[in-house]
């Protein structure tokens, strides 16, 4: 089917094309007045991205806040919100709502749920929020629009809904809060008595031992072990070299240097040594057999017997210098055991006590965690701010927003226009008829020599026109 032969059809069948036309024009312009009219009324609000003051932290990235908004709006449109409005504005109280309810319920379960269920149910609250981030479009607020019959219920519920956010985001930061503090309070509590029970287990075992924190006692039986350590070393030396000049002993012993040392014996030596010249002396001048030379004589064999005599104790005392330095070695060695075992407890009982004062250092570490994060739970928890703030309140709307007259009365024509012009071009599907030359060549196969111009009737003689006969053929 050409565009020219639609003409044609439409040309010949326009009143019924007008008339669908007309009807549904018409229809669209009595649905205006007929259909409710709903009142929309907007509030709207923002949500901060700066840092908490009173949790902390760090402000939030782009996407992380886009995601936060749109989070903020689902809490906006959840059913939790929607039964708070219902029971702030109260609808439960409205006859209608309940007549409603109960033909829905039955008077079955709470009001309220059906309410919520009622308000976000059809598009009556809708919320805008940003869906993602642009570079164009960075937006963190939020739009709260109720469509509602009632242009003041409309403000209100839309007001409603946005106060109720605020208070609910408050609640979901609150609640969490206060459930950690209940939870960091019995920990505190444990960690106190664990505490208390290890500082008491640190006061009784320093009490038994006698160690304190600013004990001295180990460094000072350090330093006496290290200087029973020195002593027998130094004694272990005297022994060797008593041991050794004892060994030394020989029958010469006026040559062994603890001799030569004496005093006594040097000062005997010294005296031998001018009565050996005094007897040379009384000898030459004398003789021999002078009673001056036997007295000197004496006197040297004297001293001679005195220097031997001394000599002898100085070898004898060599042999109980060396049994001495032995006992003494021993008596050493004992006691550096005894202090090595000392000093051995001390630092047990050091390790223990430093052990325990690390556990209590611990326990004191975890209950300072603890209890700052008590204090800031608590501190949460008590706290009655957001970063979700009220932006704008709805007013009360003057205008309806819908049905829009525009609207339907454009539906109306583009709608009417297509069911006209469908309607007569199925008729003419149904009810083909011939309307040009060219219908009657396709028809019949054979050239046209002539037309007819048009014959009204009573008429004696036909009028020749451009148009084209109108002729039905039944069959051919």
């Amino acid at each position: 089917m050409t565009f020219e032969q639609v003409l044609v059809i439409l040309r010949a069948r326009w009143r019924l094309a007008c008339i669908i036309f007309g009807a549904i024009v018409a229809l669209a312009i009595i649905l205006d007045f007929l259909l409710p009219k709903k009142y929309t009324a907007t509030a709207s609000v923002v949500v901060d991205a700066k840092t908490d003051p009173v949790a902390g932290g760090v402000g939030l990235a782009q996407e992380v806040m886009v995601s936060y908004v749109n989070t903020q709006a689902d809490v906006i449109t959840s059913e939790r919100v929607a039964q708070k409005v219902a029971r702030a504005v109260k609808l439960d109280q409205i006859p209608e709502f309940q007549e409603n309810w109960r033909n829905k319920t039955g008077g079955q379960g709470d009001i309220t749920v059906w309410l919520a269920k009622y308000l976000l149910e059809a598009k009556r609250v809708t919320v805008a929020a940003p869906i993602s981030a642009s570079a164009t479009r960075q937006t963190n607020v939020i739009e709260i629009s109720v469509k509602w019959p009632d242009p003041k219920m409309a403000a209100l519920l839309a007001n409603s809904f946005a106060q109720t956010a605020i208070d609910t985001n408050i609640e979901l930061k609150v609640e969490p809060a206060k459930q950690y503090s209940a939870w960091f309070d019995q920990r505190s509590q444990a960690l106190r008595a664990d505490l208390e029970r290890k500082q008491r287990r640190l006061s009784d075992f320093q009490s038994a031992t006698g160690i304190v924190a600013t004990d001295e006692k180990l460094d000072v039986e350090n330093a006496r072990l290290a200087e029973l350590s020195t002593q027998l070393v130094a004694i272990q030396s005297q022994r060797q070299d008593s041991q050794s000049r004892q060994r030394q002993v020989t029958g010469d012993n006026e040559f062994l240097p603890e001799v030569l040392q004496s005093p006594l014996i040097q000062t005997l030596k010294d005296a031998l040594t001018v009565a050996q010249a005094k007897r040379t002396e009384v000898a030459g001048r004398l003789g021999k057999n002078h009673p001056d030379f036997k007295a000197a004589e004496a006197e040297v064999a004297s001293l001679r017997d005195r220097i031997r005599a001394e000599t002898n104790k100085v070898v004898a005392s060599l042999g109980s210098t060396t049994q001495v330095n032995v006992r003494r070695e021993n008596d050493i060695r004992i006691a550096l055991e005894e202090q090595k075992k000392r000093v051995f407890a001390l630092k047990h009982g050091h390790d223990q006590a430093a052990e325990l004062e690390n556990d209590v250092v611990t326990a004191q570490r975890d209950l300072d965690a603890v209890t700052q994060r008590l204090a800031l739970s608590n501190l949460e928890s008590q706290t009655q701010q957001t970063n979700v703030v009220l932006l704008t309140t709805a007013s009360v709307p003057v205008e309806p927003s819908s049905p829009k007259f525009l609207i339907l009365l454009g539906g109306g024509i583009f709608l009417g226009g297509i069911l006209g012009i469908g309607t007569v071009l199925l008729l003419e599907l149904t009810d083909k008829r011939l309307r040009n030359d060219d219908d009657i060549m396709r028809l019949l196969g054979v050239p046209i020599l002539g037309r007819l111009g048009t014959i009204k009737p009573g008429s004696q003689m036909a009028i020749p026109k451009d148009t084209t006969a109108l002729a039905r053929i039944s069959s051919v």
